[in-house]
């Protein structure tokens, strides 16, 4: 923030006018904050979409246990156990994604 307040008191100097030097200083803070909003919303957006693979996924597994379970009910224990392995790993993609947006919304 020191650098935009310096780059205004730099703006100010060059025009010797105070309302300039303000309007200049208004219109950096703004685009400063624009890029704010705009790290946060694409953040929010790569979050997203990073949980759709997941979540397509732990369907697509469950659904399969569920009928394999169903076909052969003695070798349900085996097939629950690694139906939940599975969704363990699937979920950790999920983690990575929302570890990467907190990275993109505060970096």
């Amino acid at each position: 923030m020191s650098n935009v307040m310096e780059l205004a008191n730099q703006a100010a100097f060059i025009l010797q006018d105070t309302e300039a030097a303000a309007e200049v200083a208004e219109t950096v803070l703004t685009a400063a904050d624009r890029k704010a909003e705009a790290a946060a919303g694409d953040a929010g957006l790569s979050y997203a979409i990073a949980t759709l693979g997941p979540g397509i996924g732990i369907g697509y597994l469950v659904g399969q246990a569920v009928q394999a379970m169903a076909r052969q009910p003695e070798a349900a224990g085996r097939v629950q156990t690694t139906m939940f392995i599975g969704v363990a790993f699937v979920e950790a993609l999920a983690i990575i994604g929302f570890v990467v947006f907190i990275l993109l919304k505060f970096a």
